[in-house]
């Protein structure tokens, strides 16, 4: 099987292929990590590693079911490894093994392996992996396709979809999961796609492992979480929503829910900063869809998502690029993303369009309220976007995307 290359994360991997520290991919399922450890592989093999020494197992393949825990992986990843030097195991979808912490842990003690790992849930970063391995492990968060890179993917599978407009829309509905390039499928069977994966995830990695009590529940709080993308709500205001319709739940267990939600990449939680007193707010927070193409997948297309979807992508970007994201309290104003990266800040509006006065007026007033001579955007999918006005740019979206820097 050919795969498209994504040279932001594989010159990553290659770089720790002599360190002692396992290496932890993690994301949203179907974005990728699988094809990157088999990329890996194959980088590994090409440069002269012996298969012999290349051990690697994916755990949503059932034939490896019976390896799902760390005492009989272990017996079987001894039994292949070479009797001197040094080797790789590859380990896909780890969480399914129990006591997988010991099992990586022993590895690394034995100091022969080059240890990679995928995983479907933040948890193997925090309280789970932390305990055994603290100091000896590095995550790499894998991310859906970017826009630069869904653009690589159409070139590379020959898909004509016209301009850069035309393949901004597609990457608007599809969304960046690579999966979605293995055939040319239309946008009903996209759209099914997109439902199938994300209802996997929800059954698989959260109601089953969580034991959710209230699947039903559980399932109405995830789309209304989905629905509200980009827009500021609370755990109570969500519980009041579904006593509405006659539902009862608790606003602590809605906040459970967002937090399992948030923890299998379904969601991105996108807190409060307050510019001018340089301050973490702890209140009000956004949550935006771990891949932007679920909000069609599970809602349907409709132009009143848009304005969600264009700040789903744009957060999306931010991380990609290392950025920290935060909502922008500016008094009593709000901007919509501050990205913070090492001693680097990027302040951004979004809007659909700002071609018309008021509307422009009230996207550029936040912006203009913040003092400081970081660099501020106005980001539309107007044709005709361009310039700079009192030192804010006003850029059209896709070209956002694409640029290689945004200094001014």
């Amino acid at each position: 099987m050919t795969y498209i290359d994504r040279p932001a994360y594989l010159p990553l991997l290659d770089s720790y292929a002599a360190s002692p520290l396992a290496k932890v991919l993690t994301g949203v399922r179907r974005c990728g990590k699988s094809s990157l450890l088999k990329m890996l592989r194959e980088n590994l093999v090409q440069r002269g590693t012996e298969t012999s020494r290349i051990i690697a197992l994916d755990f949503d393949e059932l034939e490896n079911a019976p390896l799902a825990n760390a005492t009989a992986l272990h017996e079987y990843i001894m039994a292949r490894a070479p009797i001197a030097g040094p080797y790789f195991v590859l380990l896909d979808e780890i969480q399914e093994v129990d006591e997988w912490e010991r099992l990586v842990s022993s590895l690394i003690a034995h100091g022969r392996a080059s240890i990679y790992l995928t995983g479907s849930n933040s948890r193997l970063l925090s309280s789970e992996f932390g305990t055994y391995l603290t100091g000896r492990y590095v995550g790499i968060d894998v991310a859906p396709l970017t826009f630069r890179e869904f653009c690589s993917f159409v070139r590379s599978t020959r898909r004509d979809l016209g301009s850069e407009t035309a393949i901004f829309q597609q990457y608007a509905r599809q969304g960046g999961l690579p999966g979605l390039f293995a055939a040319p499928y239309t946008d009903a069977q996209t759209r099914q796609i997109l439902l199938d994966t994300y209802s996997s995830i929800l059954t698989r990695d959260i109601i089953t492992r969580r034991q959710i009590r209230s699947p039903e529940l559980f399932t109405r709080v995830a789309a209304f979480a989905l629905d509200n993308v980009g827009n500021t709500f609370s755990a109570y205001r969500v519980s009041q929503y579904l006593k509405a319709q006659g539902k009862t739940l608790t606003h602590q267990t809605v906040a459970d829910y967002l937090e399992a939600l948030t923890e299998a990449y379904v969601l991105r939680k996108v807190t409060r900063y307050d510019v001018r007193g340089h301050a973490h707010l702890q209140t009000q927070e956004k949550y935006y869809a771990g891949d932007h193409g679920f909000i069609t997948g599970v809602l349907g297309y409709n132009a009143s998502r848009l304005p969600g979807i264009l700040e789903n992508i744009v957060q999306a970007e931010l991380r990609s690029r290392g950025y920290q994201v935060f909502i922008g309290k500016v008094g009593t104003q709000e901007v919509d993303f501050v990205g913070v990266r090492d001693d680097e800040r990027i302040y951004l509006q979004v809007s659909v369009t700002a071609l018309d006065p008021g509307t422009y007026a009230r996207e550029m007033a936040p912006l203009l309220a913040i003092q400081d001579s970081y660099p501020k955007y106005l980001l539309t999918l107007d044709e005709l976007a361009g310039g700079v006005d009192q030192g804010i740019r006003f850029m059209k979206l896709p070209d956002f995307l694409l640029a290689d820097g945004w200094s001014q």
